[in-house]
């Protein structure tokens, strides 16, 4: 399973979803979908955008979780 830990980034940094749409030039729905980690399909270029105005890796973002099935 793949979870997004974009709300854990933006709170260690104060920055908001808002800002974040700002500087990314993505829609705030978007980007609160991201947040809230929504996402059934990621777009990578969603993904860079996030990371280039964060200044961060996709790591950052992005974790892997092993699920036992």
């Amino acid at each position: 399973m793949v979870k997004l830990t974009l709300q854990e980034i933006l709170e260690s940094r104060g920055i908001t979803r808002y800002q974040l749409s700002k500087m990314t030039e993505i829609k705030y729905q978007t980007i609160d979908n991201y947040y809230k980690n929504k996402v059934i399909r990621y777009d990578g270029y969603i993904l860079s955008k996030i990371c280039e105005a964060l200044d961060c890796q996709i790591e950052d973002i992005l974790t892997y979780i092993k699920t036992n099935n």
